[in-house]
């Protein structure tokens, strides 16, 4: 998921303290003009899409995430490079053998943004709000049936089921701790663009839908004795060429998400940064299994087998990517070199289709995919292109997120698309982030966009997810026993694992990136070389 520079242009000069650009002005300089000095304090993040859908964090879902991991905190925070958990808002925890009881010793002294103390009874509160509204990723929490208050800075989590609370207690989306005042506002505070946390910025006012501004909490409790930036500005920008142009002028500090040949001339010029990690994010093309004909998995075969994998890594993501091995991304635990993979056979493909009693010229596909992305453009036009080879027409429609969604959320499955492009990243960091999300059976759709469902798939995956509570290596056996279930029934074309290439400016330093926080900045940690 994912305008103008005109309105960036007109903020700039009616916010001239809000200016997010070094423009290689030198120290000197900078210490005789007060403006100047000011603007060093500002940090400007462009990104490709809107910065948040929902201000409540129990609800979010979405690319919120990059806003609400500045304003908000977490018990524990996973550090992917270690795979070690960081102490965040609690300073120790325990777990009993079993893995049904968990501890967790608090940090004292904290205050949330309004000055209400961070305690055990916030941790119990935000936990029990976020389960209660059962929206957004509240599903992390289902293991907890009781959370008990031992002291002021104590808190035991008694689970129904062993679950890995370490992984739910770090997860990138509903894990914030909130303040216990909130119980005091109208449930349409958070609507009215609010917001109330632990963390190192204060919400100081927003546009839905386009851009946050974030200012420092002066009372954040690691201080401010270092070099930090006072202001925020995160900004949709949705052209791939105005990001460019924003980054190459020093008007922006960051951004992500430009193609491959921009970051490629990009490298050249050397007039920027340019910073390639592996990521725990993939494509997927999820097949709707509840449409015909694509409810027969030998069509669904056939049009696996038809996807040219190796050209769409090497022309629409210039090599920063790697196809991928099933739903879960290469440096996730329970990824496999050994799971089946398809490969690209168009032979095979018509074999298929003719087993299937598809007759050619006669099968006519939708595929959806996100306005905005040049990859996943190309990755379209080229995978359009193979279809017609053996005779299947596909039709490509680039939609605004919000209509592709809509389209998709349908209760007629005849309606929908056929086949739904989407990146999905991780909630918790865990296979069952991705198996659980995109693959379990549902009521009603969420994020399985296939429709796909398989009871003994979700028995494996719900079983492994409680091994994982006290073993990794046995829990990681099972899920990869259930992704070769998954790769049977071909309910997606698993396309590529990405690579994310952050472009910044040479004067921004301080930043590394955590795939287990796709696409968030930790503002706090950056600051401006002088």
């Amino acid at each position: 998921m994912r305008r103008k520079l005109a309105l960036i242009l007109a903020l700039m000069m009616v916010l001239t303290s809000l200016t997010a650009c070094g423009n290689g002005q030198s120290e000197a300089s900078s210490a005789n003009n007060p403006q100047a000095a000011e603007q060093m304090d500002v940090l400007y993040y462009a990104y490709n899409s809107i910065p948040i859908l929902n201000w409540d964090p129990s609800i979010e879902f979405s690319n919120g995430i990059i806003v609400l991991n500045n304003i908000y905190e977490q018990l524990l925070r996973f550090n992917a490079d270690t795979k070690e958990y960081e102490k965040v808002l609690a300073t120790d925890y325990s777990k009993s053998e079993d893995g049904l009881v968990w501890t967790f010793k608090l940090r004292e002294g904290v205050t949330f943004h309004d000055g209400t103390p961070f305690n055990a009874e916030a941790v119990k509160y935000s936990v029990e709000r976020t389960k209660e509204l059962g929206q957004g990723a509240a599903f992390i929490w289902s293991p907890v049936e009781t959370i008990n208050i031992l002291d002021d800075y104590t808190v035991e989590f008694v689970l129904s089921y062993a679950a890995p609370m370490d992984v739910i207690a770090s997860c990138p989306y509903a894990a914030f701790m909130m303040s216990p005042s909130l119980k005091d506002k109208p449930d349409t505070w958070f609507d009215g663009g609010n917001a109330n946390g632990t963390g190192p910025y204060k919400l100081q006012e927003s546009s839905m839908g386009d851009e946050v501004i974030l200012t420092k909490n002066e009372t954040y409790w690691k201080g401010w004795d270092d070099e930090h930036f006072e202001k925020v500005i995160v900004k949709k920008v949705s052209e791939t060429s105005s990001r460019r142009q924003m980054i190459e002028s020093g008007e922006a500090d960051i951004t992500v998400e430009l193609p491959s040949e921009d970051v490629e001339a990009l490298k050249a010029s050397g007039s920027v940064v340019v910073d390639v990690n592996p990521s725990f994010t993939n494509l997927m093309g999820f097949f709707n299994t509840q449409k015909a004909p694509l409810n027969d998995v030998k069509v669904r075969e056939a049009l696996s087998y038809a996807f040219p994998y190796e050209d769409v890594v090497k022309y629409a993501m210039g090599g920063y990517a790697e196809q991928s091995y099933g739903p879960i991304p290469d440096g996730m635990w329970g990824h496999s070199k050994d799971l089946f993979r398809y490969s690209y056979n168009l032979e095979k493909a018509k074999q298929l289709l003719t087993e299937a009693g598809i007759k050619e010229g006669e099968l006519k596909l939708l595929l959806t995919y996100m306005t905005g992305d040049e990859a996943e453009k190309k990755m379209a036009e080229l995978y359009k292109g193979e279809l017609s080879k053996i005779g299947v027409e596909l039709e490509i429609r680039a939609m605004p997120w919000e209509s592709q969604w809509e389209m998709a959320m349908g209760t007629d499955h005849s309606a929908q698309q056929d086949i739904f492009v989407m990146y999905w990243w991780n909630d918790l960091a865990t296979p069952y982030s991705y198996l659980y999300s995109l693959f379990h059976s549902e009521e009603s759709t969420l994020y399985n966009l296939g429709y796909y469902s398989n009871t003994q798939f979700d028995t494996m995956i719900d079983g492994a997810q409680e091994k994982s509570a006290t073993s990794i290596d046995e829990a990681e056996k099972d899920f990869i026993e259930a992704q070769k279930i998954l790769l049977a029934d071909t309910p997606a074309i698993f396309m590529y694992d990405k690579s994310v290439t952050w472009i910044k400016s040479p004067s921004l330093k301080g930043h590394e990136d955590n795939p287990a926080y796709p696409f968030v900045v930790f503002f706090y940690d950056l600051y401006r070389e002088k």
